[in-house]
C-alpha cells in the first residue's frame, strides 16, 4: 500500500515564513493520523517533503500509526517537482510507503499512480489521506479521508 498525505493546515507565509502547522493543523493532522492507525495502517517508511509543516503533519503519523518506521525528508516532494520522481522511487519500493507532501503535486502523482488521462479531474482531498494499493502496473485508489476544514 501507499498512502499519499496532504499536509495539515499551515499558518500563512506573512504570520511565519516557515509555515508550521496551525493549530487547527495539529488537530487535524492527529485525528487523520488517529483514524489512520484504527483503519490497521502502519507504514514501513514515511516520507517528508522536508517542509516544515510537511514534516509535522509526518510526525503525527509516525507517532501514532507507526513509532518504528523509517522517516526521512526526500528528494521529489516539493510543490513543483515532476511526480514521475516518486512513481520511479515507487516502482522500486517493496515496502509500505507513507508520502507526506503538498499540492499541486499529490493530484499530479495520484493521476500519474494510476494511470489517469485526465489529470484536471483528479481530486485530492485538501488536508487528506488517499490510500493506494499496487494493481499490476499500476495502482488503484482503495480509499480517502478527507481532512478538517476550518
Amino acid at each position: 500500500m501507499i498512502y499519499l498525505v496532504h499536509h495539515a493546515d499551515a499558518l500563512a507565509p506573512d504570520v511565519d515564513p516557515q509555515r508550521p502547522l496551525s493549530a487547527l493543523g495539529r488537530s487535524q493532522a492527529e485525528s487523520l493520523a488517529s483514524e489512520c492507525a484504527s483503519r490497521g495502517v502502519a507504514p514501513a517508511v514515511i516520507w517528508h517533503s522536508g517542509k516544515l509543516r510537511a514534516r509535522q503533519t509526518a510526525e503525527a503519523f509516525w507517532r501514532l500509526c507507526s513509532p518504528f518506521a523509517g522517516f526521512e525528508a526526500i528528494r521529489g516532494l516539493q510543490p513543483g517537482d515532476p511526480p514521475v520522481w516518486i512513481k520511479d522511487r515507487l516502482f522500486e519500493e517493496k515496502r509500505e510507503v507513507m508520502i507526506v507532501g503538498h499540492m499541486p503535486h499529490l493530484p499530479a502523482a495520484l493521476a500519474l499512480l494510476t494511470g489517469s488521462a485526465d489529470t484536471n479531474a483528479i481530486v485530492f482531498p485538501l488536508h487528506g489521506v488517499v490510500a493506494l494499493e499496487a494493481d499490476g502496473p499500476a495502482w488503484k485508489e482503495r480509499w480517502r479521508l478527507a481532512g478538517a476544514v476550518r
